[in-house]
């Protein structure tokens, strides 16, 4: 017969997602905003990327969101009180068990009663202690933004960033401090208390395709979407690098620089640019036109006769960054349609030597990968080392090749 879980059924989500946050424990801290109804996919946002999570809340919160739902949200008891098991200790005194206490939302009222260590509801007498106990402390706040621009809440948002304090937020939308993004939460969240493998590096990426002019209305692109591009932006920043993407789309986080690089030489442009300020590896995960044409200024007419271009080479990103910065760490990517997988191999292998990369990526698109959300890939290293096949989605792909960056940054010798 099949083993019947014993644990909550809301559990039975825990790390399907990945394991950023596993072995960890977050204290979800709820406050009377409307926002609070938020608070339940935010949990289980945590609870799939392998965190346990327990819910304290305060009265006001309890008018908006019932217990119970949070019960469910988080397959564990709610914290509603202090009682004799002095909860604020047992999760963020000195030997508590919490790794992070989030006050997700965080009304004025409470953002106040924090900054000047009343601890007058379950939340507030959470914060103190955890603040106290020099424990992890993030807020976000929601309310309205007239509310949010008082010089008193101004003062005490700083007051506390300058204990150690993150803020995560707000969206100012339609005359309201919104609470952020639960997708913006939990990235901060992730790079906070996550792997944190790469804190203090530079991490240059480039992404998606480029687009080569014909005239002001008509380019020459590829079916590059740059999703692997973001997915490796992504996760260098959970664990902790300094990160850089040079694309022509938008990520849109605020913890990630982004420029924009419309062309070849844009954006061959913008790397050498950024390199010379100091990275330690460039992961050239852009497709790159390798063509491109003098644009004509005006419009192409139309017409029954065709057209006829004349294409030249476009620059080489990689060749030029490795003769301008012969120390950078070099990551490429290799793609190629309508070969095999030995001969795949072979000519991965052949640009990984041609091009002096310490690593390369490369997969064979005829049959999926470009533009779609999974992907087949296969790692050649520049060591002696055992090639790696990648299957799955982009996320997984991005995460299992920033643990092969993390070892090559980190290691003392070559992988």
């Amino acid at each position: 017969m099949p083993q019947i879980p014993n644990d909550h059924p809301t559990l039975w989500i825990k790390s399907t997602k990945s394991e950023s946050l596993k072995g960890k424990t977050i204290v979800l801290a709820v406050t009377g905003s409307i926002a609070a109804v938020r608070t339940v996919e935010l949990a289980r946002d945590f609870i799939r990327r392998g965190a346990d999570v327990y819910a304290v809340i305060s009265e006001a919160a309890g008018w908006i969101i019932n217990p119970m739902a949070m019960h469910y949200a988080t397959g564990n008891e709610v914290i509603t009180g202090i009682t004799g098991k002095v909860e604020h200790v047992e999760f963020f005194g000195n030997l508590g068990r919490a790794d992070l206490l989030l006050v997700a939302p965080a009304t004025a009222n409470t953002i106040g009663k924090i900054a000047a260590g009343i601890d007058d509801t379950p939340v507030t007498t959470f914060a103190t202690t955890a603040i106290g106990a020099g424990k992890p402390v993030m807020i976000v706040p929601a309310m309205h933004e007239d509310m949010y621009n008082h010089p008193a809440v101004m003062e005490n948002i700083e007051k506390m960033k300058d204990w150690g304090i993150s803020f995560i937020g707000p969206r100012i939308e339609e005359g309201i401090a919104k609470i952020a993004g639960n997708d913006e939460i939990v990235l901060d969240v992730e790079r906070a208390i996550g792997k944190r493998t790469l804190c203090g590096k530079k991490i240059l990426i480039t992404s998606g395709s480029t687009a080569e002019p014909i005239d002001p209305i008509r380019i020459l692109t590829n079916r590059a979407s740059g999703k692997t591009g973001n997915e490796l932006a992504l996760e260098a920043y959970r664990r902790g690098a300094e990160v850089t993407i040079v694309h022509r789309n938008r990520l849109g986080v605020s913890g990630v620089n982004e420029i924009y690089a419309e062309t070849a030489d844009q954006m061959t442009d913008a790397v050498l640019d950024e390199l010379a300020k100091g990275y330690d590896i460039l992961i050239s995960s852009a497709a790159i036109a390798d063509y491109t044409i003098d644009a004509s200024e005006q419009k192409i007419k139309s017409g029954e006769e065709g057209l006829e271009l004349s294409f030249r080479n476009t620059r080489k990103l990689i060749k030029e960054a490795k003769q301008a910065f012969p120390l950078v760490k070099i990551v490429g990517f290799k793609a190629e349609a309508g070969i095999g997988a030995d001969e795949l191999i072979r000519r991965a292998r052949q640009t990984l030597l041609d091009s002096e990369l310490d690593m390369i990526v490369a997969n064979e698109v005829s049959k999926g990968g470009i533009g779609t959300e999974n992907n087949n890939v296969t790692i050649l290293y520049s060591a002696i080392k055992e090639n790696r096949n990648i299957k799955g989605s982009k996320s997984l792909i991005a995460t299992a090749l920033m643990d092969e960056i993390t070892e090559l940054l980190t290691s003392k010798g070559e992988i």
